[in-house]
């Protein structure tokens, strides 16, 4: 990995965009609902109850670090598209080429309202840059693929807690339900708030799409 993330690569994003954490979080909770959801009231003993803890941790241990390397995979195919796209610049035929290669390379809205003086300048800066081999990633990536372990991983445990520590699985259940939906509303909530929109809406669209997702989980034996 390269030591250090270039200046202008860390100030671009944080580690984790607000959208990504509440995405690792929702998946890792609904995987472990999957695990809580299977569980038998009538039927489930304490042994029936270790059992699904013992599962539900060590899945979302497994989905974690593979998540993780899903992550890191991501990062360093974006990283190879800008130097692909660096070397296509650099090696343009000429100013007109180059310059579709540019407005190509960014989001459609900033593309569409710089014209072809804009689009020389930012051209001009690309090709004052030093040519670059290959692509690597850095200790910000590591930081990024940790955080998603970590978020898969630990949101295992506010839904399994309460089977730990109460005895009448029945009691058990309703407290790791009541987690579980309080945790789908909250990310739904976060969610909202993060691309602009009614923060409520989207609790209630979230905690109704992961109780879905979870049956439709549950149903096809996963």
């Amino acid at each position: 990995m390269n030591s250090q993330p270039s200046s202008s690569d860390a100030s671009a994003r944080r580690v984790l965009e607000p959208h990504e954490r509440i995405s690792e979080v929702l998946f890792g909770l609904i995987m472990v609902i999957t695990f809580t959801g299977s569980l038998s009231i009538a039927e489930a003993g304490r042994d029936d109850v270790r059992t699904m803890v013992i599962g539900a941790v060590g899945c979302n241990l497994a989905w974690g670090i593979i998540d993780s390397v899903f992550y890191l995979l991501g990062c360093l195919a974006e990283r190879s598209r800008h130097v692909l796209t660096l070397r296509a610049v650099q090696g343009a035929r000429d100013s007109a080429a180059a310059q579709q290669i540019v407005a190509e390379a960014l989001p459609p809205l900033v593309a569409s309202v710089l014209g072809p003086a804009e689009l020389e300048s930012i051209l001009q800066r690309l090709r004052a840059l030093p040519p670059t081999r290959s692509a690597g990633l850095t200790r910000r990536d590591a930081a990024g693929a940790l955080g998603v372990f970590l978020l898969v991983f630990a949101s295992t445990f506010p839904v399994t807690v309460p089977f730990i520590f109460v005895h009448e699985v029945s009691v058990a259940m309703r407290l790791s339900n009541a987690v579980a939906l309080t945790m789908l509303l909250g990310a739904g909530a976060a969610y909202g708030r993060s691309i602009g929109r009614s923060a409520w809406a989207f609790s209630v669209v979230m905690a109704a799409l992961g109780g879905v997702l979870v049956a439709l989980t549950i149903a096809l034996g996963g």
